[in-house]
């Protein structure tokens, strides 16, 4: 008679063995492809996007309406608009109309303004001065502005309580356009009086001359 007891199954993966080549420890993953975007030309902040809606004969048809203000942070800035059926074609239009209105600011040496400006459109009214290294003071959209624009050392003050943040950045840009390099020739903006835009063009045929 056998006394010897049957072998027990040590197994305790019930017939079930790790494969061989088993790579999930993640030490051989293969690492996916990064896709990096590219960096923008200018550095952009969307001032205001809103809908519109027109009522027309088949019903209501709604678009979209963008500002956009971009800048180098170097003392060049722009600011467009753009209307579209979708936001990104909004977006393009305003980025594509602020670059046409992109124009270089007169700065000094430590990025301030050389003397006080003022402007006014519709119910604002701002007035920028330097404040001699005492940092960028301003609000709203005008600081926005003045951001992308690379100007410190100044203070902004808003003569009015609107808060149409298109028209506070206009005139931000009414304002910075007073300080502009009359050497570059620039598109300005349509809601830039005729008054500044016959000084650019005197002293651009001024400077022809000589």
């Amino acid at each position: 008679m056998d006394t010897t007891k049957p072998k027990q199954n040590t197994n305790n993966n019930r017939g079930f063995s790790k494969p061989k080549n088993d790579n999930r420890g993640g030490d051989n993953r293969r690492s996916r492809p990064s896709f990096e975007r590219p960096k923008p030309e200018f550095d952009q902040k969307m001032v205001s996007i809103r809908r519109v809606t027109r009522v027309v004969a088949g019903g209501r048809r709604m678009t979209f309406a963008v500002a956009i203000a971009i800048g180098d942070k170097k003392g060049s800035v722009g600011l467009g608009t753009g209307k579209g059926g979708d936001t990104a074609i909004a977006i393009t239009k305003a980025l594509r109309q602020a670059k046409k209105n992109m124009f270089k600011i007169k700065t000094t040496k430590d990025m301030s303004i050389p003397h006080e400006v003022s402007a006014k459109f519709g119910s604002a009214k701002l007035t920028i001065m330097p404040n001699r290294g005492k940092g960028l003071v301003s609000g709203s959209t005008v600081r926005d502005m003045l951001v992308l624009s690379g100007i410190k050392n100044v203070t902004a003050k808003l003569h009015s309580g609107s808060k149409n943040k298109l028209n506070n950045a206009r005139v931000a840009y009414k304002a910075l356009y007073m300080l502009r390099e009359k050497t570059a020739v620039v598109k300005s903006a349509p809601f830039i009086p005729e008054v500044i835009k016959e000084e650019l063009k005197e002293a651009l045929v001024k400077e022809e001359v000589e």
